[in-house]
């Protein structure tokens, strides 16, 4: 089902930002969560640390990472004590409710506080705003999914809310990926694939790679995984290895460059037409080129078409320059995706339980706070850059944060250089000290380059390459690190 407008957002009494980092990765959306709160709706933000939007936020739940789905189904099974959940739109909307319900029942709200590492009085709030506040919109981002336990996560915080019933009109719904606005429509003027492919999926690049089976020839483009990719030790070595050849199509000299074969100059946005989709909206517009392409630097329309036809393969999608951006949206106007008025998932219903799956229902995970020894390591963007883009003019802030208490226990003051580790490798940088983390809980920004840290490595290193429990997402939010203070005399 299509994602609810953002545009609807003010009309919300309550509105929830769930492992979104909307301050620094959706800045559209700020400002409507501005008249949300101007027209009196009340905003809750989920996530472990006191992030930007966290300020913003009337009540901020800092959640242990990875327990959202023992908070979803403690919620949910306390909706169903109190009597308050949504009959009547479950009856003519929702399969599996009872085998969604049937899980949630072994948890209530002292229990899952303690898993989840609050206090109990903050979840039974959240569960009084669910209940009286009407309309009401969560928006749900990518943090959730990346641990173990995501896709249980993600199922449970999604059914959580289709019991709630909170659909039908604007300011209701649930707000995730707005790119189906489109891509539905472009993918429709593909050239279906006949002969046999093999997917990898990314996360496992690096594997593959170091494999006794490597492709011969790595082409990559607009990516940077020198430094993106999760384990980035496996993924150096198999970047390094001799056996394949590796083409690069690249604006700027990345980490991932200098290990490249052939680098061939790519142009920006500025040098080419283009169609571009919103990040986090419906919008959809031409891009007109300011400038001609610099020196030999080609874009990746011109690049494809030019390696088809050298390959012998006749291409019959049309070129950006003949397409109607109007053909290719599937949204006429603004406030026309209410889901459940407007949009309707597969059936008109929403499958809570699906035996079929690789995960019928939640299966969260339990005992998810680290040890004394043991931090839990986030992975968060900045503002400063896009992945890691832009790094190499402004790097995010090179240190590790953890909490003061967290820092005491360990005999480290700011500024200090410190060794962070596990079994996968080590990043050399300096600890900061922020009030905003939660303890139990420390952070190396993403996006930063080999250059900005002292050995090299970047927090990716320290992340295994597994899997999540649906969808083989990758696990950013999964690591568990030491953080010792830096011998300077070795």
């Amino acid at each position: 089902m299509m994602s609810a407008d953002p545009l609807s957002i003010p009309h919300a009494k309550l509105l929830v930002i769930w492992g979104a980092n909307s301050t620094a990765s959706n800045s559209h959306l700020p400002p409507l969560v501005n008249e949300c709160k101007a027209n009196g709706g009340t905003v809750v933000v989920i996530d472990p640390r006191r992030t930007g939007i966290a300020d913003r936020a009337d009540v901020h739940i800092p959640l242990l990472p990875g327990t959202d789905a023992v908070f979803a189904m403690a919620v949910t099974a306390e909706l169903e004590r109190r009597g308050k959940l949504a009959n009547s739109f479950i009856s003519e909307h929702v399969e599996g409710a009872e085998e969604f319900l049937a899980v949630c029942r072994n948890w209530n709200l002292d229990d899952a506080a303690e898993e989840c590492g609050i206090d109990v009085a903050l979840l039974a709030r959240y569960v009084d705003l669910l209940v009286s506040a009407a309309p009401a919109m969560l928006r749900i981002g990518w943090g959730v999914e990346r641990n173990v336990n995501g896709g249980s996560s993600m199922l449970a915080i999604l059914s959580m809310w289709a019991v709630s019933g909170h659909f039908g009109v604007e300011g209701s719904g649930i707000l995730a990926s707005t790119s189906r606005a489109t891509t539905a429509q472009v993918e429709a003027l593909l050239p279906e694939v006949t002969e046999p492919r093999t997917a990898i999926n990314m996360n496992h690049v690096g594997r593959w790679l170091t494999s006794d089976t490597p492709p011969s020839v790595l082409f990559i483009q607009g990516a940077n995984p020198a430094v993106t990719a999760n384990d980035q030790q496996r993924m150096l070595l198999g970047l390094a290895n001799i056996d394949v050849f590796t083409v690069v199509h690249e604006q700027v000299m990345t980490d991932t460059a200098r290990y490249a074969d052939v680098v061939l100059p790519a142009t920006t946005q500025f040098e080419v037409d283009d169609v571009a989709g919103s990040y986090g909206s419906f919008a959809l517009q031409r891009v007109n080129k300011a400038v001609e392409p610099i020196g030999e630097a080609r874009g990746n329309d011109w690049l494809g078409r030019e390696l088809a036809k050298r390959l012998g393969v006749h291409l019959s999608t049309p070129r950006i320059e003949e397409i109607d951006v109007n053909q290719i949206t599937i949204v006429a106007s603004p406030m026309n995706s209410v889901q459940f008025r407007d949009v309707f998932p597969a059936g008109r219903k929403a499958r809570l339980f699906s035996p079929e799956s690789e995960l019928p229902l939640p299966a969260p995970l339990t005992g998810r706070a680290a040890t004394r020894s043991y931090l839990r390591l986030l992975t968060s963007a900045t503002s400063r850059t896009v992945n890691s883009m832009f790094a190499e003019y402004d790097p995010p802030t090179i240190a590790v944060s953890v909490h003061p208490s967290d820092a005491e226990d360990r005999g480290l003051v700011d500024g200090d250089r410190v060794v962070v580790s596990n079994l996968l490798g080590s990043v050399h940088l300096p600890v900061s000290l922020d009030e905003r983390m939660r303890p139990g809980v420390c952070e190396i920004p993403k996006g930063l380059w080999m250059r900005h840290v002292a050995n090299g490595m970047v927090s990716n290193t320290l992340i295994s390459d597994g899997v999540n429990d649906l969808g083989g997402g990758a696990c950013f939010n999964e690591a568990l690190v030491l953080i010792e203070k830096e011998d300077v005399n070795v």
